[in-house]
């Protein structure tokens, strides 16, 4: 059964065609990489699947409801997406890490914070870091992290370990593989092919705003 399914998408601005009738159907479960090259529409692509951008035309079908059926706080709840450039807001760690339990207005876990901490080899002790003091990885990480406090249908990855070193991204790949065998479904940005076969169990290039391959690995 498709989670996702994308009806010949346009998307157009300033004048240019960014996405020239993309169509596509992501199984719940899948585990999904997106290769490319820079420009072909890839970040492009996943902004509209997390409903941050409209669309010039087609369609978006999540659940088997069109996008515009659902209220888009709720879609977003299910449907996460990671930037490729994290933000962080604040002062302090915590402060991220708290906010998807002040926006639901839910009690603070701060076991499941230090576990997810740890899980991506950091400690409790960041959680009063200040955000300038980090690195771009650690930045990375933290932004992931706070997008995982609640686990989502659909988790969407913008180049999500393209400021870790080697060790810590292929910490950031076992999680996230941990996650799509929990029944997550997983679509990832990479530009790395040897990423792009580790563990995912499709493939698809997007060229010039265009669909160029579907392969199953």
């Amino acid at each position: 059964m498709s989670i996702l399914e994308i009806r010949d998408l346009h998307y157009e601005a300033d004048n240019t065609k960014i996405l020239k009738g993309i169509s596509m159907k992501i199984e719940e479960g899948d585990c999904v990489s997106i290769i490319g090259s820079s420009g072909s529409g890839k970040s492009t692509l996943l902004k509209i699947c997390a409903d941050l951008i409209p669309i010039s035309k087609g369609e978006l079908i999540y659940r088997e409801k069109n996008y515009k059926r659902y209220n888009p706080i709720e879609l977003r709840r299910k449907i996460s997406y990671c930037v490729q450039l994290p933000h962080l807001f604040g002062d302090k760690v915590y402060e991220n890490l708290e906010f998807p339990y002040n926006i639901r207005k839910e009690k603070i876990d701060k076991g499941r914070i230090v576990k997810l901490l740890e899980k991506f080899n950091l400690d409790e002790s960041f959680l009063e870091k200040d955000i300038k003091s980090l690195s771009g990885g650690e930045k990375q990480r933290i932004s992931i992290i706070r997008n995982l406090i609640y686990k989502p249908d659909i988790l969407l990855l913008d180049e999500a370990t393209s400021a870790l070193d080697k060790e810590n991204a292929m910490v950031i790949e076992k999680y996230i593989e941990e996650l799509n065998k929990e029944g997550v479904t997983v679509i990832w940005i990479t530009h790395s092919l040897e990423q792009s076969e580790r563990i995912f169990n499709k493939r698809i290039e997007i060229s010039e705003g265009q669909v160029k391959s579907i392969e199953r690995i």
